[in-house]
């Protein structure tokens, strides 16, 4: 590599600094990334996490609330994501306990089902939301603000009517009450989060009332306002991207420039089509003499209407209309390659976005596929950080206030045991994925049960239903539906013996 005047100079002063130097330069010619340009600008994110968070992560929040609020692809994003996240009554949970021999142990199951299903009437303090509602919110909130917490209460709270058989309620907590801007040093406490010294949360400090109010920007507000919850009592799930990023950021973050642009173009392209609607004309005249101020001052009205015919005209006039070229052709195009990249940063699929459900069975079965990939990623982390912390409460609390008893033969360990059901992929053709399920379960690559939660049901409850449907119909003496497994299949008929005179019939033999 070759020297020059001003590196030889550095050299002879400072021979470290010279040979630091020389490394970068040859660091910067072999990864040309690392080298900005005319044609790159190489901008740069040296911060930590939290730091990139506490500068930006309310801004984002509050640009992606307007959104929610006043635009209609992202309002649109946001139904796609808590839709097919938690779907429309919530994450469903199946108990599963198990019994000393490893069986799942009915009679208990169906016990913290019962009380469970009573949860869900009431499980948030306002009594404003069921289950379904309370996870929609919870996930929505989490999606648009980039985070979302709940407070777990349990037995006598002052003040507080659970409404429910379990002592048992969640309070629904917007990230705004988690004052970004609190820090302190003993106890360690970040972005309104205190941690230990490996970085795990041990509580969070939340305001007691609304921050947004009018004494939220005085400091006796923030000092006398704020309460302690133990990390135990308190769930946070967070869009996190960075290791020990502790708060989180909207999905939107990526793609709010984007929105913000199609959003102005699309109004503009519409006012355009509007004006060019509206018919203008004008009258075109021939010389430039004919320009001169008339010497008839009457003014000139001539209104259009189907059929017209302009009889008003002067020698030398004509009539020519104004054309804007609206609407624009383009329009359609340039919004979908928009949206394409509007989902690609977001998370959803393009045809769930755009609402245009084009191709073969093939594509849409593919584009489906790789979609709920994502889908079951944000399941998995709402259940986590949210459904199951809950379920494990609940049932604990269920326990401890004598609403059930654990029977002498659960396996410890297991009387929280539970699967979760989510919502599953959709079926683009039912005839077809029904054939494909009954093959697996006929070949026992599956079973009945895991048939009936991918289609978002539970197993027992299935069960019962039909057991129930099947004795009415016998009640009523209503047959069967043809090829059911509840037909009874028809007795063979005996073989109609030969007549004797037959030479071919058989003779019997004596034993």
């Amino acid at each position: 590599m070759a020297i020059d005047s001003l590196e030889r100079a550095i050299a002879a002063i400072a021979p470290r600094w010279a040979m630091r130097r020389a490394q970068a330069r040859q660091v910067l010619g072999y990864y040309e990334a690392a080298s900005p340009g005319q044609t790159r600008k190489a901008r740069r994110e040296g911060a930590s996490g939290n730091t990139a968070v506490l500068r930006a992560g309310a801004t984002i929040r509050e640009q992606a609330r307007h959104l929610d609020q006043n635009h209609d692809l992202a309002i649109g994003v946001l139904n796609s994501l808590v839709n097919f996240t938690v779907g429309p009554v919530g994450i469903g949970i199946e108990p599963q306990p198990m019994g000393a021999e490893g069986e799942i142990h009915d009679a208990f199951a169906r016990s913290m089902a019962a009380e469970w299903d009573d949860f869900c009437r009431r499980p948030e303090v306002t009594w404003q939301h069921d289950w379904g509602s309370f996870c929609r919110l919870m996930a929505r909130t989490w999606y648009r603000d980039g985070e979302a917490f709940a407070q777990l209460l349990e037995g006598s709270v002052a003040w507080l009517d659970h409404g429910t058989r379990v002592p048992f309620s969640l309070e629904m907590i917007e990230p705004d009450f988690v004052p970004m801007e609190h820090h302190a040093a003993q106890p360690l406490i970040e972005q309104g989060i205190e941690i230990n010294d490996w970085g795990r949360p041990v509580a969070y400090h939340v305001y007691k009332t609304d921050p947004r109010g009018s004494l939220a920007g005085s400091r006796l507000f923030a000092a006398n306002n704020l309460k302690r919850i133990e990390a135990a009592r308190m769930l946070h799930v967070a869009n996190r991207t960075r290791i020990r990023q502790l708060r989180g950021v909207s999905v939107f973050a990526s793609v709010l420039g984007r929105l913000d642009d199609l959003k102005d173009y699309e109004e503009s392209e519409r006012v355009a089509a509007k004006v060019a609607a509206s018919m203008a004309a004008f009258i075109r005249k021939g010389q430039p003499d004919m320009y001169a101020e008339a010497t008839d001052a009457t003014p000139r009205g001539m209104k259009f209407k189907p059929g017209m015919v302009f009889d008003d005209l002067k020698p030398g006039e004509d009539i020519g209309t104004i054309d804007t070229n609206r609407p624009n052709p383009n329009l359609e195009t340039y919004r979908s390659g928009q949206l394409r990249a509007v989902a690609a940063g977001t998370g959803p699929t393009y045809s769930s976005i755009a609402r245009t459900y084009d191709g073969t069975y093939s594509s849409q079965r593919q584009e489906l596929v790789e979609g709920w990939t994502m889908y079951a990623v944000l399941q998995a982390e709402f259940t986590a950080r949210i459904v199951r912390p809950i379920w494990e409460r609940f049932v604990a609390i269920a326990v401890a206030s004598g609403r059930v008893r654990i029977p002498p033969g659960i396996k410890p360990g297991t009387e929280n045991d539970a699967l979760f059901l989510a919502p599953q992929m959709p079926w683009i053709d039912p005839q077809r994925e029904a054939e494909a399920w009954a093959i697996q379960e006929d070949r026992a690559y599956t079973s009945g049960p895991e048939i009936i939660r991918k289609r978002g049901g539970n197993p027992m409850r299935v069960l019962d239903q039909q057991a129930r449907w099947l004795k009415a119909k016998e009640e009523k003496k209503i047959p069967a539906a043809k090829g059911s497994a509840a037909e009874k299949p028809a007795e063979p008929k005996p073989a109609a013996s030969p007549p004797a005179s037959d030479p071919a019939a058989p003779t019997k033999r004596r034993t």
